[in-house]
């Protein structure tokens, strides 16, 4: 069976070696004669899967002992709710938040509905095409964190540059930039990740959190709470363990190919393959702060809007899959996460010439 090419902002492309392996043991685990879908998340086998798939994160990220780490349902969308509501003491407290995009402005619609929100900065007037530089954020000395997301899929914008951040409590949104390159875990308090870009199947969120911020609060389920994920090994109930496993597979991929640093190399080169050529045609346009490029999410508008059906309908019948842009900012955007091979990228490159050739 031939594999198409997949540039889905999420779910998203998996390897294809993960998913060669995982097709061998769906049906027969390791002999067992079942499936880890069909395991008791108390079972010896599936609590080694899930210490295993930890362990190899925290490898992987270079995570200290001042850290914990959480497997939590929902999707990163259910932390825009979670971080306020665990973090903040009461709706008077005051936290501030980045607005460099559009899930920017879903994590402040919720964060506002559990404390006071201050906006530290902003993009909204370029249209979200520049990430604000970290010297120009004003923080109130009052505020009990600072959020940010570090890439903004929809918009294709990211933080590169790390080296200045705050030295405040900050809590980043990785999701569609987490594990693509080597990241330091203690310029951050916590750091959070919907598993459907490069981690694995949706339904997931991993949380990489300071210990001294796990306090139990009476006045949160206990589902909500992060205390209680942290003091049950993120088995207070059933876990998602298909998204866990499935994880898990990734995370040895991305140890037996050369780590974070290695995929910093891949990651890097098929970005700037596909922007270069995007910067060099007078058909295709990116018009995000070239600081700014996302090395994840690549959008790009062409020459007419009146061709972009045209665009996406020969796409896909060149194997060339979900390269329309969202529907808030239109264009076409490419995805091109961990999963995503660099023949891929030279694939749509090849095909974007002869589109351009054809109807430029």
């Amino acid at each position: 069976m031939s594999r198409n090419y997949n540039f889905c902002a999420g779910p998203a492309a998996l390897p294809n070696e993960v998913l060669d392996q995982l097709k061998a043991e769906i049906p027969d685990w390791q002999g067992k004669g079942l499936s880890v879908m069909e395991m008791s998340h108390r079972s010896k086998e599936f609590i080694e899967i899930a210490e295993t798939a930890k362990q190899d994160f925290i490898d992987l990220l270079e995570i200290n002992d001042d850290y914990d780490v959480l497997f939590v349902q929902g999707g990163a969308s259910l932390q825009f709710s979670m971080i306020p509501m665990n973090l903040l003491e009461n709706n008077h407290a005051l936290c501030s938040y980045l607005d460099v995009g559009q899930w920017s402005k879903k994590a402040i619609k919720e964060a506002k509905k559990f404390g006071q929100v201050e906006i530290s900065a902003s993009s909204a007037d370029l249209s979200y095409k520049k990430y604000p530089k970290p010297d120009t954020w004003k923080i109130h000395p009052d505020s009990i964190f600072t959020h940010l997301v570090l890439n903004e899929t929809i918009d294709g914008v990211c933080l590169r540059n790390l080296d200045n951040l705050p030295k405040r409590s900050l809590v980043a949104d990785c999701s569609s930039c987490i594990l693509s390159e080597p990241l330091d875990v203690t310029k951050f308090s916590m750091l959070y990740a919907g598993a459907q870009k490069n981690i694995g199947p949706s339904g997931l969120a991993i949380i990489v959190i300071k210990k001294d911020l796990l306090e139990e609060k009476d006045s949160l389920p206990a589902m909500m709470q992060y205390k209680t994920y942290a003091d049950s090994d993120s088995m207070y109930n059933t876990p998602p363990t298909f998204a866990w496993y499935l994880s898990g597979m990734v995370f040895k991929w991305l140890k037996k190919n050369g780590g974070l640093t290695n995929q910093k190399n891949v990651n890097e080169s098929k970005a700037n393959k596909l922007y270069s050529y995007i910067d060099q045609s007078d058909f295709y346009k990116n018009d995000v702060d070239k600081e700014s490029r996302s090395i994840m999410n690549v959008p790009f508008l062409l020459g007419e809007d009146s061709l972009n059906s045209k665009f996406l309908a020969e796409s896909e019948g060149n194997g060339l899959l979900n390269l329309a842009g969202h529907r808030s900012v239109g264009g076409m955007r490419a995805s091109i996460y961990n999963g995503v091979p660099e023949e891929g990228v030279d694939a749509l490159i090849d095909f974007m010439k002869e589109f351009e050739k054809n109807n430029g």
